[in-house]
């Protein structure tokens, strides 16, 4: 396969390296793409250099897949130019998501969903990645019926700009803000734009990506998304109410038996996951795990993951692994 890593020199393209080198996927030619005036640098990939192209020179390239994490509107102008020339575009930023005929794909819920057709793929939000890959299982079993959530999460789902800025305030030097308060030593009840309705951006795209995700728009969301001054993942607390009644146990073993979760849910002896832990790895963790008494049918979930890994890189590039597998891309 020729792959095009499109965005490279980002934060998550770095990582996109970083996880195809780990997973071995078979790559006859990598091209790395990123902005102008990253034109020429070089970047090390299985111990090699190579030197970054432009966009222009990767779409002559008619590269068989293109992991785009360049942004919305580099996505927007330039995924269907790639796509009208057979490449199948798998893109992490949120110009495709809502798209009524894009497929919003986490590979362990809906991947089946995928066809040769599909030319461009879209990834979901990091926050909805690991919220959903712990909710599906259960939603499947006992059909959830509302969900309240509370995001906290890492600067690094803001970039290379916002490590900067805590880098900074931690050694009293000044710099460029990503943000509009300090975030050292603070929380920030402020991810992405404020909208129309006073919820940000980012709340919303956990209202509408899990609906698409899981199918179901009746479910009723509310959330809240925070940013913490922390760099190895998001964490969520999640609130799910269900149609139907269910016991504790069941949840936990339909959780364990999840590819790509693991319970880590011993509080009497301090366990539970934290985003120390998660920092690059792909797994999602899921811990304090318990019963909301204030309803009948409540449960209380702590998810953690890496949002660079799972919630970024790795689900782009499981979906192309699945496209290979499922001989779904074609090489020209």
């Amino acid at each position: 396969m020729k792959i095009a890593v499109v965005g490279a020199t980002g934060m998550v393209g770095n990582v996109m390296l970083k996880v195809l080198e780990e997973r071995n996927l078979p790559i006859n030619k990598l091209l790395l793409v990123a902005s102008e005036r990253s034109v020429g640098t070089e970047l090390i990939y299985q111990n090699k250099k190579i030197k970054v192209i432009g966009l222009n020179e990767a779409l002559n390239a008619k590269p068989d897949i293109a992991l785009f994490s360049a942004g919305g509107s580099t996505s927007l102008e330039w995924a269907p130019k790639f796509a009208s020339l057979g490449t199948t575009v798998i893109d992490n930023s949120s110009a495709w998501r809502m798209e009524k005929d894009i497929k919003l794909i986490v590979p362990e819920i809906n991947a089946n969903l995928l066809s040769s057709e599909d030319k461009i793929i879209a990834n979901p939000n990091c926050s909805t990645i690991q919220m959903v890959m712990a909710l599906a299982p259960i939603h499947r079993k006992f059909k959830i019926k509302r969900l309240v959530i509370s995001t906290y999460q890492s600067i690094t789902g803001t970039g290379v700009k916002a490590v900067k800025q805590l880098k900074n305030e931690m050694s009293g030097t000044s710099g460029e803000n990503a943000y509009p308060h300090q975030i050292h030593k603070n929380a920030l009840p402020h991810c992405d734009i404020f909208l129309e309705n006073n919820y940000t951006r980012e709340e919303m795209k956990l209202v509408h990506e899990t609906h698409k995700i899981l199918g179901d728009n009746k479910i009723a969301i509310t959330a809240t998304a925070v940013r913490i001054p922390v760099v190895g993942g998001h964490s969520e607390s999640v609130n799910v109410e269900f149609e139907n009644h269910f016991e504790i146990n069941q949840i936990q073993k339909i959780l364990s038996q999840t590819p790509g979760l693991e319970i880590l849910d011993d509080p009497k002896k301090n366990k539970y996951p934290m985003p120390i832990n998660a920092e690059g790895k792909d797994t999602v963790y899921v811990g304090r795990l318990r019963r909301d008494n204030s309803i009948p049918n409540g449960v209380n979930l702590w998810i953690v993951s890496d949002n660079l890994r799972k919630g970024a890189a790795t689900n782009t590039i499981q979906i192309a692994e699945y496209l290979i597998k499922n001989n779904l891309v074609k090489q020209k």
